[in-house]
């Protein structure tokens, strides 16, 4: 598979998003989840986005993390390489989804997630979104100590903007390496952070890559010259879209969430498909 940087590390361009295995309404049973992470690894995808508000409510908080330490712990083969990026900074209050970006709470929640992880440091932590009771530059100081600390590795910001990106860098410093904002076909805002982040190295990991869709054919409905491309080129539009944000930058790691093999096989397909200029300028219009 295509790879692609993330601060120091190498990881596969198409990245799983674990999201779906946890909060689903109808989410698949543990032992599905577990052989979609085994199919994802299986594929050559060595990047895992986690979080551990990533729960159907309060009651099983880290739910997704969880799971993802044991599908890593559980697969047949090297897993050495495989960058496990997780968030903190929301909280769930039954299945409510809240804030808390104080330096003490970030600190305990980094320190629950290695322990649930099963790990000495974390790959990625990301502060998973800017919380407006604490000042953002208090909140980049906790992901400063916790990198100074050696409990995490690297560091990313989620769903910022270029000032925010800007304090970050100069808060954290080298050890901030990513940024995970919305991104999609349909959902073209964080255009500006995609083209920020290509002219400071930072790797841009789009979430709802797809924009958020799930209905069949909805995908189809909302981004008609995608569905022609992929029709023309005989794959799912659902690849064709990976490619094309592939096409955006090379810092850009997009990371679909899939709740069955078979989602994330096609995925994973994606980082070996070439889109022509024509086809890009069509899908760009």
């Amino acid at each position: 598979m295509q790879q692609r940087r993330i601060g120091h590390q190498t990881v596969s361009a198409i990245g799983l998003g674990a999201m779906p295995l946890s909060t689903k309404t109808d989410r698949p049973s543990r032992e599905d989840a577990v052989a979609t992470v085994h199919a994802a690894l299986d594929a050559g995808v060595t990047l895992v986005d986690t979080a551990d508000a990533y729960a159907a409510d309060e009651s099983e908080f880290g739910h997704n993390e969880s799971l993802v330490a044991e599908a890593l712990a559980s697969y047949g083969g090297d897993t050495s390489g495989v960058l496990v990026a997780t968030k903190g900074g929301h909280t769930r209050q039954g299945s409510d989804w809240l804030l808390d970006g104080s330096p003490a709470y970030l600190r305990r929640a980094c320190e629950a997630s290695l322990r649930r992880l099963g790990v000495d440091a974390i790959g990625l932590y990301q502060f998973h979104r800017p919380d407006p009771d604490t000042p953002w530059e208090e909140s980049m100081g906790a992901l400063r100590q916790l990198a100074d600390d050696g409990l995490v590795r690297m560091v990313g910001v989620s769903n910022a903007d270029v000032a925010q990106i800007d304090v970050a860098r100069s808060i954290v410093g080298p050890a901030l390496v990513s940024v995970q904002n919305q991104f999609s076909p349909g959902w073209r805002f964080s255009a500006d952070e995609v083209a920020h982040c290509a002219a400071h190295g930072l790797a841009f990991l789009p979430w709802s890559p797809f924009g958020g869709v799930s209905a069949a054919g909805s995908l189809e409905a909302t981004a008609p010259a995608f569905a022609e491309v992929a029709a023309e080129l005989g794959v799912s539009v659902y690849r064709v879209t990976l490619a094309w944000h592939l096409a955006q930058a090379d810092v850009v790691v997009p990371i679909p969430g899939a709740s069955r093999p078979a989602s994330i096989q096609d995925s994973a397909a994606a980082a070996d498909l070439e889109l022509t200029p024509e086809q890009l300028a069509r899908l760009d219009g």
